[in-house]
């Protein structure tokens, strides 16, 4: 397990190159960060995809239950 520092850079790497990839609409910018890190800590680096990941998992199935409770909500409305 990463130390509270690691975790906290990584968090915040993550949520910059997120936003930067809205911005640019690079969608892989973060594997890109991810060499630039994996150069010169490791730690740092498994530690910032796996928050991005996370994150990117989470986006993906928040907007699956939004999607689904449209349906339904359609579905119960016709």
């Amino acid at each position: 397990m990463a130390d509270a520092v690691v975790l906290q850079l990584a968090n915040k790497l993550a949520e910059e190159c997120l936003a930067v990839q809205a911005e640019t609409g690079e969608e892989r910018l973060f594997m890109e960060v991810g060499e630039v890190l994996g150069a010169s800590s490791q730690t740092l680096e498994e530690a910032f995809l796996t928050a991005i990941r996370t994150r990117m998992a989470n986006d993906k199935a928040r907007g699956f239950l939004a999607r689904k409770l449209r349906e339904h909500r359609g579905k119960a409305g016709a």
